[in-house]
């Protein structure tokens, strides 16, 4: 599940950064490198397709830091995935990118501007390896953009991001627009969220509304989690419910367990109940062996199991 921390802006500055390699520290210059390669075999629902090779995810991501003295940093992103290359998608013939902003960090507040994640991206208990349909109604609308400035701010046991995508109307980054906020805090070892966002298609389009809730504890051996989200389509309004338990069995082997629930108001709704696994090495925690099955019942529709296992390396 998602934890009171900021994953982008303030997370990008700081030295301690989970996963990161260094690459360069010196002159009050720091280089981290970060890479998430994620391999795996899988047989989805459909009963038409058989099973492939999938890469989610294939990631490189390159922070700058500059140290500007009385507690500022200057930072900068610069994100490549190679997912759509690697499966031979028509459009990509190479890397794509992902994220590239830059921004300062006054110590527990920061401000970036560029291609980024929304506020509402943050939203959200993780339990599923693959949803068959969105996991909530941002990922539904949209959660990142060309143009977005976005503001990160932290204490203890608060986190405030709010972002708005620019519409730039007439350039060629005329893709949509949003305001967009995420609030999350911590009251009795419950971790407690909301988000909200309101998004144009393009500049002419109707607003788009959603909105969302959610709750997480960690109760050291076990992880429960819950959200609630809804979206007004453009056509219907769409539901979104997540329950998720994580267990650890042992300390390298974690079990979760979990269900997704999207109702639409005219179409068929759709459940997702999901079981996976995962082994960390024990010498090496960044390295893992994962494997889930998800029954999809989708009304209207014969599906199969969706069945997957794979191998993660992080650095």
């Amino acid at each position: 599940m998602k934890k009171l921390i900021l994953v982008a802006a303030i997370a990008a500055t700081s030295a301690g950064a989970v996963n990161a390699a260094t690459i360069y520290e010196g002159k009050g210059l720091t280089y981290k490198l970060k890479g998430d390669l994620q391999v795996q075999l899988r047989d989805n629902a459909s009963q038409t397709k058989d099973a492939e090779i999938e890469f989610d995810d294939l990631e490189l991501k390159n922070s700058v830091i500059y140290d500007l003295g009385s507690g500022m940093k200057a930072f900068g992103q610069l994100d490549f995935g190679f997912k759509n290359a690697a499966e031979d998608k028509s459009d990509y013939n190479g890397s794509q990118l992902e994220e590239a902003y830059i921004g300062i960090d006054f110590g527990g507040f920061a401000v970036a501007a560029g291609k980024q994640n929304y506020a509402t991206d943050e939203f959200g208990v993780e339990g599923a390896y693959e949803h068959y349909e969105a996991e909530d109604a941002f990922d539904e609308i949209a959660t990142d953009g060309d143009d977005v400035i976005r503001f990160d701010a932290s204490t203890d046991n608060f986190t405030l991001v709010a972002s708005t995508e620019l519409k730039a109307e007439g350039e060629g980054s005329e893709n949509g627009s949003s305001y967009d906020l995420f609030v999350a805090t911590e009251l009795g070892g419950v971790e407690l969220a909301a988000a909200y966002q309101t998004y144009k298609k393009t500049p002419s389009s109707d607003s788009l509304d959603s909105w969302g809730l959610s709750a997480a504890v960690d109760l050291g051996s076990v992880e429960l989690g819950a959200d609630y989200s809804t979206t007004d389509t453009g056509t219907e309004d769409l539901d979104i419910y997540n329950l998720m338990a994580k267990f650890e069995a042992t300390d390298t082997t974690s079990v979760g367990v979990g269900v997704t629930q999207q109702e639409l108001d005219s179409s068929t709704d759709v459940t997702q109940v999901y079981a996976n696994v995962t082994y960390k090495f024990p010498t090496q925690k960044n390295v893992s062996l994962f494997a889930e099955v998800s029954d999809i019942d989708e009304d209207g529709k014969d599906l199969d199991l969706d069945m997957l296992m794979g191998m993660r390396i992080k650095f």
